[in-house]
């Protein structure tokens, strides 16, 4: 570093401790006698400034005299260490200093700027007194700029303050724009950005809510499902959940927290909240209470709100501890915050690739089936999904397959009633599906009347009886009734 200087000319900062002939210009700096001074700083009650208030006759050693010309005639030099210096030694003053610290450090974090200043001095220091690099890794950011791209400046006015946007929007929010954005660019943040990420949390939030509102009588004690008895849907949706899991921790040990935050995003909005807890609401609302299958339903989310509120933790900090105290059971046994609580409950779920390879198919052709339903809505033929009934025709090899799973289409799709047929059935004004081969739908009105309970349409149903309701809604009316 040819161009690193160890001294600075400014009126403030870490003094060098040397004092300089006035008749030669000579420097002393023996080192008992600087550590002697170092002392003093330590007792001082503004530290290094010590050395700046003190006379020089009080910090000359007696008798002392120049070892050039014999002179006694000193003064104390002014220059201080360069702050590259200063703060590329912190670990000795820091983490060897404090019990709570250790050497190396674990990370250095600043932006990109110090490649070549406070890393870099860091290095040089450590490895020239320590033989070892001061930190185990080193992560830098960019900076932030304003909607536009622009550096902030308190003369153009762009600038805000983050204990602005706390007192607006909270610390959540705060995190939350810093998890989102790709750190290792230019962050930016503006007015826009954050009302945006205002409306992210509530659809996070409000999910959750939905998740705990839906356990209120669920104990995992006593009505958890073991995995191999819940339904095979729900061993799906949470085997998918655990790969996300794992995805996310991988992403957290990355530091690549926008990947982490985006996907926390869409799992809620998408996963959750659009496909499997729109699907489980018929057995959660629907059901017997103590339900095999509503049981299965109430374990999956239970476990799948775990994961939820650990992923969420170090970003939407105070929700995710909010959730916590509210989960059933005695899980907080083990930990009374979320942040002591970091183990798994459940170990991989029982999902061979056979079946992971139908489901996900079943996926797609519940797409499909969205597709073919919506110009019948347009049209006016149908409204609710709830008054659909749904023909699929498949040829040989997918209609085997989806055959093996019919009875649980109808909750999938969410329709009333669905039947799987050969392709060799399908008339001819039926939508055919280009994104999975051998696949059409068929799209009419549900036969029967709606249930007034579940809303699911049924041909037992008496259109002179407009509350009897459904064989099931009937049994379950029933069990409540013994």
């Amino acid at each position: 570093r040819p161009d690193w200087c160890i001294s600075r000319q400014r009126s403030w900062g870490v003094p060098i401790i040397a004092l300089i002939c006035n008749r030669c210009n000579e420097a002393y700096c023996d080192p008992q006698w600087v550590f002697s001074i170092v002392d003093r700083f330590a007792q001082h009650e503004r530290g290094a400034d010590y050395w700046f208030e003190t006379p020089v006759q009080e910090v000359i050693p007696e008798g002392l005299t120049c070892p050039s010309c014999l002179g006694a005639d000193w003064r104390k030099e002014t220059d201080i260490l360069d702050v590259w210096f200063d703060s590329g030694t912190s670990y000795a003053a820091v983490l060897e200093k404090r019990e709570e610290c250790s050497f190396p450090a674990d990370m250095y974090l600043e932006g990109s700027d110090q490649h070549r200043g406070w890393f870099h001095s860091s290095l040089l220091a450590a490895m020239g007194t320590r033989d070892v690099p001061p930190y185990a890794s080193v992560l830098t950011h960019g900076f932030v700029v304003d909607g536009e791209g622009k550096k902030m400046s308190k003369s153009i006015g762009n600038v805000i303050a983050p204990q602005d946007i706390i007192s607006k929007y909270g610390a959540e929010i705060l995190r939350m724009w810093v998890s989102s954005e790709n750190y290792q660019e230019d962050l930016r943040i503006s007015d826009d950005i954050l009302k945006q990420l205002v409306d992210n949390y509530r659809r996070i939030r409000n999910t959750c809510r939905f998740m705990l509102g839906n356990l209120s009588d669920f104990s995992p004690e006593d009505n958890a499902l073991d995995i191999n008895q819940m339904l095979p849907f729900d061993r799906y949706v949470l085997n998918t959940f655990m790969d996300k899991h794992a995805q996310i921790l991988k992403w957290y040990d990355n530091y690549e927290l926008h990947k982490v935050f985006h996907t926390l995003h869409n799992l809620c909005v998408n996963e959750l909240s659009a496909f499997y807890l729109d699907i489980l609401k018929d057995r959660l609302y629907v059901s017997g209470q103590d339900s095999p299958e509503r049981r299965s339903a109430q374990t999956a989310l239970f476990h799948i709100l775990l994961m939820l509120v650990q992923d969420m933790a170090p970003i939407l900090s105070f929700t995710a501890e909010e959730v916590y105290q509210h989960l059933p059971g005695n899980i907080r046994d083990s930990s009374p915050s979320v942040f002591g609580f970091s183990r798994s409950i459940i170990q991989k779920t029982p999902v061979s690739d056979d079946e992971k390879a139908l489901w996900d198919m079943i996926c797609l052709v519940r797409q499909e089936v969205t597709k073919a339903i919506e110009p019948k809505r347009k049209q006016g033929i149908v409204g609710h999904s709830l008054d659909v009934s749904l023909a699929l025709y498949l040829e040989d090899g997918l209609y085997r397959k989806m055959n093996e799973v019919a009875s649980s289409l109808r909750e999938i799709f969410i329709l009333s009633q669905v039947t799987v047929l050969p392709s060799h059935q399908a008339p001819e004004e039926v939508y055919v599906s280009e994104a999975i081969p051998g696949l059409s739908i068929g799209i009419s009105p549900a036969a029967g009347q709606k249930c007034p309970r579940c809303w699911v349409f049924s041909e037992a149903l008496d259109k002179a009886d407009p509350d009897q309701v459904c064989p099931r809604c009937s049994a379950v009316l029933e069990e409540l009734q013994a």
